[in-house]
């Protein structure tokens, strides 16, 4: 039977922005393997952040696994954190999202691509253009030349391994790029997320390049990153309907501060009310409005309030699974009849 390289991936217990770390245990099999085949795996958890050296042990749990086209017989397995009795770890935030099946999201990850500190492209010991022609941009002066051959070459990668990517683009600033994920089920597209980012990480070890997360690496005229939320459950796409609308923004309205919270660190530098976004303090919903909280698209009010909505104030190094969590949880005070 072949043997396979299967990197077990999970997220550490660093605060407030957990890392990703990975290993390789190789098994045999006949096939490339199911979860169901996937065994539980032990790791040190004092070399994490999530245990005590006294008592290190804990446990990866597969939840999810693709094909790794970089690595022959290869595979990506996204894990769970458990406590040595088979509980979920204090750091496992994906325990904490209800599992539904009719629950959809899409994220769209921002980020910069950076060497020696500086974002690509940036000239040495000054600044480029101001931003106008980036965004989407096509030619060396708005793109640079490595940079494109990464985005290209993770695009590959993620769609090899199943990731449903949806889209990439050229973002707003100089250096900055963004992937879409979207995924069915509540855990589905954050499991996508955190796996991408992995393959993005791994691949540009081989350029000498780093990825910033940061929602706002560059301080002055220049756009922070996002990680917006696209989302929908079962009643909204079927049903919704006008008044559930509004009484689901009121919800997220008294719930803005614990949103935030779960958003990612930092915001309060990327959500100015500048910049396509609206004010950390504030909370609102508009048709089409990027300087809203909550974006409603033409075709949502069109349905009859029915569809997806747009998160806009989570930020691109924020941890989609406390993302998805706090979106259902506000969703589950708002009663559907």
């Amino acid at each position: 039977m072949p043997k396979f390289k299967l990197e077990y991936i999970w997220l550490d217990g660093y605060t407030p922005v957990p890392n990703l770390r990975g290993k390789t245990q190789i098994k045999e099999f006949e096939s490339f393997p199911t979860l169901e085949e996937l065994p539980v795996w032990g790791f040190d958890g004092s070399s994490t952040m999530q245990a005590e050296g006294s008592s290190s042990d804990c446990l990866l749990k597969p939840v999810a696994v693709y094909p790794d086209s970089t690595r022959r017989n290869g595979a990506l397995v996204m894990c769970e954190v458990l406590l040595p009795d088979g509980t979920p770890h204090p750091s496992n935030t994906r325990a904490t999202i209800p599992d539904d099946a009719g629950t959809w999201f899409g994220f769209e990850q921002e980020y910069f691509l950076v060497e020696d500190g500086r974002p690509l492209g940036f000239p040495k010991g000054g600044w480029p253009d101001p931003q106008g022609e980036y965004y989407t941009g096509v030619g060396y002066k708005n793109v640079g030349d490595v940079a494109r051959q990464i985005v290209e070459e993770h695009l590959d990668i993620c769609l090899d391994a199943g990731i449903n990517h949806e889209g990439i683009n050229a973002e707003v600033a100089k250096g900055q790029w963004e992937f879409q994920c979207f995924g069915k089920g509540s855990k589905n597209a954050a499991d996508q997320i955190w796996v991408a980012r992995y393959i993005l990480l791994r691949l540009c070890e081989s350029y000498g390049v780093d990825v910033d997360w940061h929602c706002k690496p560059l301080k002055g005229d220049w756009n922070g990153s996002g990680m917006h939320a696209n989302f929908s459950t079962e009643f909204m796409r079927t049903t919704g309907g006008e008044e559930y609308f509004k009484k689901l923004m009121d919800a997220f309205e008294k719930n803005r501060d614990e949103h935030i919270a779960a958003y990612g660190p930092d915001n309060h530098m990327r959500l100015t009310g500048l910049h396509e976004t609206q004010s950390i303090d504030q909370f609102s919903w508009g048709v089409a409005d990027r300087g809203a909280s909550i974006r409603v698209p033409h075709s949502f009010v069109n349905n009859g309030y029915k569809g997806y909505l747009e998160d806009r104030r989570p930020n691109s190094q924020g941890d989609p699974y406390q993302i998805a969590a706090r979106i259902l949880k506000t969703i589950e005070e708002v009663p559907t009849a």
